[in-house]
């Protein structure tokens, strides 16, 4: 990807599984990410937040731009699986019909966010990796599968 290692911090929900956890440091590092930090989160998140089981915290759009990279390519594979199987809440107040809860990847400098959510299609990560997040400035980013575009909700009722 790069010749240096781009630095990353990971948050944790309590409820990641450790088998989760080492996959993703595993394909981050794959990827040319180093992971300076793991931490799990114990305090309780707003009802406005995104619930999510893994937060990686690093400089989003060297990353973004360098997942294309054929040398790669495993650890890309490796990372969707990663997304892909991604559980649900173990918290005994939530339906039992949850969702599964997303990795979210925040970029260190803007704090703009993508949610890579557990089913998202491959044409999904394909636009991820040519998005210039330039063009956004609220996000969260979320995949419209209708739309077959990534947005900002926000931005487009400022925009509005």
């Amino acid at each position: 990807m790069t010749d240096a290692p781009l630095p990353a911090e990971l948050l944790l929900d309590r409820d990641a599984p450790d088998d989760l956890r080492r996959d993703l440091v595993s394909a981050l590092e794959g990827l040319g990410v180093h992971t300076a930090r793991v931490r799990r989160t114990v305090d309780h998140r707003g009802a406005a937040e995104i619930p999510w089981i893994m937060l990686a915290s690093l400089p989003l759009q060297a990353f973004l731009s360098g997942l294309g990279a054929e040398a790669v390519k495993d650890s890309y594979t490796a990372l969707k699986d990663v997304v892909r199987r991604s559980p649900r809440t173990t918290d005994p107040a939530a339906p039992a019909t949850s969702a599964p809860r997303p990795l979210v990847l925040q970029d260190r400098r803007t704090g703009l966010r993508v949610v890579l959510e557990p089913g998202l299609p491959g044409a999904a990560y394909d636009q991820l990796l040519a998005l210039d997040l330039a063009h956004f400035s609220e996000g969260p980013l979320h995949y419209d599968k209708e739309q077959g575009r990534w947005r900002s909700e926000l931005d487009e009722a400022a925009a509005g």
